[in-house]
Order: C-alpha cells, then structure tokens, then sequence
C-alpha cells in the first residue's frame, strides 16, 4: 500500500496524534488476529467511516491505529479482498468497494428515474427513511456528526445566500449533502446503506423539488424555514421535533408540487377551451 491515505471528514482517522493517546488506545483490537482486524475494519465501513470508494489509510497508518502488527494487517486485508469489501489497486493502496454494484443501472431504475409520477412514491420513500433517520440522529448523534451536520447546513445556507444565480444542480447536491449526514448520524448502518444505494433515485427528487420550487417565494421560503427547524432539533437533541420537522418537509414539498401540477392542468384545460373559440 502507498502512504496516501483517504480519511472521512469527521472521522478519528484524520487525527494526527501518535501512538499511545487515548483515542488510539479506544480503536486498539483487545485481540489482534488476523479475523479480529478484519472485523474491526468491516465494523468501520458498516459505520461509514470508510466510505465505498474510499482509499483506506496507509498500512502503517491503520497498523498504529489498530495497534497490530503488519503481517496481522495483511492477512485481515486479504480476507476483505477475498469477500469483495475492498478492491487494492497496484501503486494506489486499497479501497473501499462500491457494496451495491450496478445499483443504479437496472431496468427499473430506469423506469423509475424516467418517469415523473415516481416523484410522489420517492417522496413518501424518503418520508418513511428520513423521518427515521432524523429522530434516531437527533437521540445518537456524536459531537462530530453534529459538526458535520452543521457544516454540510452552513455551505447551503451560505450558498443561497451569497450565489447571484442559483444553478439547481449545485443546491441539490448541497440539499442532498445535509439529509445525508444527517442519516449518517443516526448510526445505523443498514439504514444509511439503504439510502446510499437509493442515492441516483433520492438526488432526482430533491432536483425536482429544487427546480419547481425554489424559484417561487413562498416554496423557497416554506423549505429554508422547514431546514432551519430540522438543523436545531437534531444539534438540541429533541428526536420526536426532528421525526416531525422532517416529515413536514417532505409532505410539504409533496403538496407544493401537486399544486404545481394542478395549476398547470389547469392552464392546459382553459388553453384548450380557448382554442375551440378561435
């Protein structure tokens, strides 16, 4: 492996202390086997502190965090080569593996991406996970996950603010960004991974929402005031508000957009009936 390391923003592997602080002694395995470091490292990208894509940190790196020899590193990241969780390119190090490969290239993806009545099914989806993932953050989020929650809030806000145009690809990525950490901090792994593999599927939603919306006052106002309430109930640690702040969201952007929708039938129906006049 090379020296490079990929190092989650966040995350205890971005630290520079040395060996022998406390933090090292807490990621120390209590048994160093070669099983036992490759658990601890599938127990780190369940967690999502090494991310699919991800260049793990350098051997030596991993060794002091660990605290195990090299040769035990080696054979847990052989087992992990063996299992597919990580892919280790010649002069690049290993790295995480995409876990859902192909996920977003089935026919039904496709269909779903395709056709906009989808929207309102992603909607309620999104309903059903996040309004989970809010509570569960809201109750298990560590003082890192909030600085990071916050940070992924503030470059949203900021962009807004201080963007003379707003490019709707951008802000849904920003958009997309806060919900993320926000799931990422309710520390259930299944759960962020769900959403991660749905995340093609989930970006198009908060697209749509952003290109009908955002350009009209009242939505755009609706959907800052509804992201400030979610931000404070989860960094005041009041799950059941950050449960309701993230289902009145979603159920807010659903209703904006159907009555979008309906405005524009009903433009199409008096276009017509004027057209039967002329």
């Amino acid at each position: 492996m090379t020296k490079e390391s990929g190092t989650g923003e966040g995350t205890p592997w971005g630290a520079t202390e040395t060996v022998g602080t406390r933090e090292s002694d807490e990621l120390a395995l209590p048994t160093r086997t070669p099983d036992a470091v490759a658990a601890r490292l599938e127990h780190l990208i369940l967690d999502g502190v090494f991310r699919p894509g991800q260049l793990l940190p350098s051997e030596r790196r991993l060794c002091e965090r660990l605290g195990v020899s090299r040769s035990s590193l080696r054979e847990g990241l052989r087992a992990l080569r063996s299992k597919g969780i990580i892919v280790t390119r010649q002069g690049r190090g290993s790295v995480v593996a995409d876990l859902v490969p192909g996920r977003d290239d089935s026919p039904l993806m496709h269909l779903l991406r395709d056709h906009p009545r989808t929207l309102y099914d992603l909607l309620e989806v999104r309903s059903l996970l996040e309004g989970e993932s809010a509570k569960l953050a809201a109750e298990r989020a560590t003082p890192s996950d909030r600085v990071l929650i916050q940070r992924r809030y503030e470059a949203m806000v900021d962009y807004v603010k201080e963007c003379p145009k707003i490019e709707v690809k951008e802000l849904a990525h920003l958009d997309h960004a806060f919900h993320l950490a926000i799931c990422q901090a309710s520390h259930n792994p299944v759960l962020v991974h769900t959403l991660q593999t749905l995340t093609d599927l989930l970006l198009s939603s908060v697209f749509a929402s952003v290109k009908n919306l955002y350009h009209r006052e009242a939505p755009r106002e609706m959907i800052n005031r509804q992201h400030a309430r979610l931000y404070r109930a989860i960094i005041e640690g009041k799950p059941q508000a950050a449960r309701r702040a993230a289902l009145d969201h979603l159920a807010g952007i659903g209703e904006q957009l159907r009555e979008i929708e309906a405005e524009d039938q009903r433009l199409e129906r008096s276009a017509m009936r004027l057209k039967e006049w002329q």
